[in-house]
């Protein structure tokens, strides 16, 4: 054989090497996009779920549409990672086909060959009998040196003809191993159709509620108007009814025996005395609005003559220390409110929904006085005011500092 044709025999076995490297490193590629699938996969699920929360409460439209932006953001992540997966197979069908194709010529080229080497070898067997042997040594010297040749070289054939055969049967097995790969491929595509409809429609559901967001923007606005005009209008019902009550008790002061005075003297001084001791108007609650000027969201400001706490629903709000119940009143948003004279201090509790007590009964430290109303956002809130001092010259408290750390 020419030293060319060797050469080029070489060389496709090297080709068939390298067109086997990628499958490699393809599959390990694959296994990481299909780590990488679920983990994307599993957020999806896990927003789905979060979407579902969000949805239960209307007043959530935020959280919806940041939920929705993520899972979208995800779900193409996801069709991304599942374009990369089919484009990797692709790649694989395309380079198998192309080692098997080049493979069956090699095998086809050295049968052929080595048809040729045996029918010379056969022929070549004629020359090696006992007339060549005995009469012509220097011509059986040659004959013998061939064959060997011939032997030689036809077992190396042969070897290289069984491991082109091996590779054939290694990569006729990652064929098929493909073609289980190429219905993973119709699986992927089904699959990118199908997250591409829902992407779809998580895109129309985002701009609904956009729209819906926007809509709602406008209503939220017009009702947080509304709370702080109700808010400003209750502050100035208890102020005026503040008033009056200081003028009621002027006038009773008047009037009063001296013993009467001088209980009235003493509870004012008992309640200075617990400053910063005092209980809280709920057992459990949170500080959600400070005392002081305050802006809002409806744009404006407002002044806050108490402190705005949050606690739970059905919560009971209970006096901080034993007094008289001077007035019940309604509140601009239909709800009660209870105002306890404690000497020359009052105590206010708005926003009850129901009262407990009545007006002139007198009253413990932390005993019931109504339960807090629950807003449809299922928010029970309520404003905890105390006004004192002089009567000449009472004013709102910060009852931060009244009330126990």
């Amino acid at each position: 054989m020419k030293l060319n044709k060797y050469i080029e025999k070489i060389l496709v076995l090297a080709c068939v090497f390298l067109l086997s490297l990628p499958l490699a490193t393809n599959a390990q590629s694959r296994k990481q996009l299909e780590k990488e699938k679920q983990k994307i996969e599993n957020e999806i699920r896990k927003l789905n779920k979060d979407l579902a929360t969000t949805r239960k409460n209307k007043n959530l439209s935020s959280s919806q549409l940041n939920t929705l932006n993520k899972k979208i953001k995800q779900r193409e992540n996801l069709i991304k990672n599942i374009n990369t997966q089919l484009g990797i197979l692709e790649s694989q069908l395309v380079a198998t086909s192309d080692s098997i194709l080049l493979l069956k010529n090699e095998i086809d080229t050295l049968k052929a060959e080595y048809a040729k080497i045996v029918q010379v070898l056969y022929k070549e067997r004629g020359a090696l009998n006992r007339t060549t042997l005995t009469v012509n040594p220097a011509q059986f010297n040659r004959t013998y040196l061939r064959t060997k040749y011939y032997n030689a070289y036809s077992r190396y054939r042969r070897h290289q003809a069984q491991l082109i055969r091996n590779h054939q049967a290694e990569l006729e097995n990652m064929s098929y191993q493909l073609v289980v790969q190429k219905s993973q491929q119709q699986n992927l595509l089904s699959q990118e159709k199908k997250n591409k409809q829902q992407l779809s429609s998580e895109k129309a559901l985002k701009q609904k509620n956009i729209n819906d967001y926007k809509k709602k923007e406008k209503q939220l606005s017009a009702e947080l108007k509304k709370k702080e005009k109700q808010a400003k209008q209750l502050q100035a019902q208890i102020q005026k009814i503040i008033n009056e009550e200081l003028a009621k008790s002027r006038k009773a002061n008047k009037t009063a025996t001296p013993k009467e005075n001088a209980e009235e003297l003493e509870l004012s001084k008992d309640f200075l005395a617990n400053k910063g001791r005092l209980p809280w108007p709920t057992a459990k609650s949170i500080v959600i609005r400070e005392y002081g000027r305050y802006k809002h969201k409806s744009g404006g400001e407002n002044m806050n003559y108490g402190i705005e706490l949050l606690t739970d629903r059905g919560a009971s709000v209970r006096s901080v220390f034993d007094g008289k119940v001077t007035r019940i009143a309604t509140g601009p948003n239909g709800y009660k409110m209870v105002f306890i004279k404690h000497g020359n201090y009052i105590t206010v509790y708005t926003n009850l929904e129901t009262v407990s007590v009545k007006e002139g009964t007198e009253v413990a430290t932390k005993q019931k006085i109504g339960v807090v109303h629950t807003n449809d956002e299922n928010r029970a809130e309520f404003n905890f005011q105390i006004w004192g001092g002089k009567d000449a010259q009472v004013e709102s408290q910060n009852p931060r500092i009244w009330l126990a750390k």
